[in-house]
């Protein structure tokens, strides 16, 4: 596990080291450090393909990013355009308040953790880790020492002498991160790497990745196609698909506001009708929307804007349904202004705390996904080839406008 307390290198004196610990500050000559990056009409194009289509984006410094999408969206190559590995076709990359256009990597004062990590198999934990100061001439008592400072940080000082094939998956990543830690970047770019760790132990390293990021104070920039990942980690979700971005914002409002049927399809668990707006009523959070959709009826959802006889949709997440039993008249959504659905139900899949319903739509055929606590299921001893009713509130139906 990581050390929050250990030595972190760069402070100009021992008491000054000691007071940042003791008042947990993260080090000033670490956050001084950190930059925010600035993508302006960023494009990458090979040939006739457009990998990357004319995206801006603004990332706060000392910030924690995920780019995140399906495989093939453009985020790698996005990171790999900020590190300097890939040259863009237009637009421009700012880190900080330099232009770094048609800088080379060494030069942007970026490290980047990769996939696979990296590791040179015959050099040692500790030469790994040296090689990037060895590359920049820094001189041999200062790389000792830096190089010391950083494994007590990643909490691998006792493993300093292994070489990679001996230590564990987690171990490895940890040696990624130090080794690009410890040339003290401005930006830290991650690129998939928890990929390669088994369940459990990706779940206590990406606690480790954020306790670091916190300690450092540093920029963090990480590709991942997983939401779970993104959402623990980032203070920023970029969701990226077909070369564009398709909505930023925090891990609340990607989760609970998705802006498009692609961002709620990605992020899971939504259910997506589609219709056509029948009316719009405006308010001070809003508007509540009334669309029309074929075969089932009216809905209302809440969004920011509509226009009367647009195609559009809207989405209710699987955990945000109620289920209605006959004689049941307490549930908090059956109002005048609940939305309703009769469904079958098709399969049950239990996750543990959660059990997952798939049912289908008897107007329509649609299938659709509800989410229920498994006492609750095992309570209401529902069956498959059941039709039941859901509902859910207006407030928890989001407009999705594209």
């Amino acid at each position: 596990m990581l050390n929050p307390s250990a030595s972190i290198p760069s402070l100009s004196s021992r008491a000054e080291h000691t007071a940042a610990q003791a008042e947990g500050f993260v080090p000033a000559a670490i956050a001084a450090n950190t930059a925010g990056i600035s993508l302006r009409s960023l494009t990458k194009k090979y040939g006739s393909v457009v990998a990357i289509n004319n995206i801006n984006l603004e990332i706060a410094a000392g910030s924690y990013c995920c780019l995140l999408g399906p495989s093939g969206c453009g985020k790698t190559t996005t990171l790999r355009m900020i590190a300097g590995h890939e040259a863009i076709t237009s637009g421009e990359i700012w880190i900080g308040d330099c232009r770094v256009n048609t800088l080379p990597p060494a030069k942007r004062n970026t490290a980047m953790v990769f996939q696979n990590y990296a590791l040179f198999p015959h050099k040692t934990v500790w030469r790994n880790v040296e090689f990037g100061l060895k590359m920049r001439g820094v001189s041999p008592p200062e790389r000792t020492k830096r190089v010391d400072e950083i494994l007590e940080v990643v909490a691998l000082k006792d493993l300093a002498k292994r070489k990679p094939h001996m230590l564990s998956g987690g171990q490895q990543q940890r040696v990624a991160l130090a080794r690009a830690l410890v040339t003290r970047p401005q930006v830290l770019l991650l690129d998939e790497p928890l990929s390669a760790l088994d369940e459990n132990l990706r779940v206590k390293t990406r606690g480790e990745l954020r306790k670091l990021q916190r300690q450092f104070g540093m920029t963090f920039i990480q590709v991942t196609h997983a939401q779970d990942e993104a959402f623990s980690l980032s203070d920023q979700i970029v969701v990226m698909d077909q070369g564009q971005i398709d909505q930023v914002g925090t891990p609340q409002t990607v989760f609970s506001q998705p802006a498009s049927k692609f961002v709620a399809q990605f992020i899971g668990d939504n259910n997506i009708f589609e219709g056509t707006v029948l009316q719009v009523e405006s308010n001070d959070q809003g508007a509540v929307i009334q669309l029309e959709v074929e075969g089932l009826g009216r809905f209302s959802c809440y969004g920011q804007a509509a226009n009367v006889g647009m195609a559009a949709a809207f989405c209710v997440r699987s955990d945000q349904m109620t289920l209605i039993l006959p004689g049941n008249r307490t549930t908090r959504v059956n109002t005048v202004t609940a939305n309703q659905i009769c469904a079958r139900i098709t399969a049950v899949e239990f996750t543990g705390y959660v059990t997952r319903v798939s049912l289908m739509l008897e107007a329509t055929g649609q299938e659709i996904l509800y989410k229920i606590l498994t006492h609750d299921w095992v309570t209401h001893r529902l069956q498959e080839g059941q039709l039941i009713t859901l509902s859910w509130r207006v407030e928890d139906s989001i407009f999705l406008s594209h």
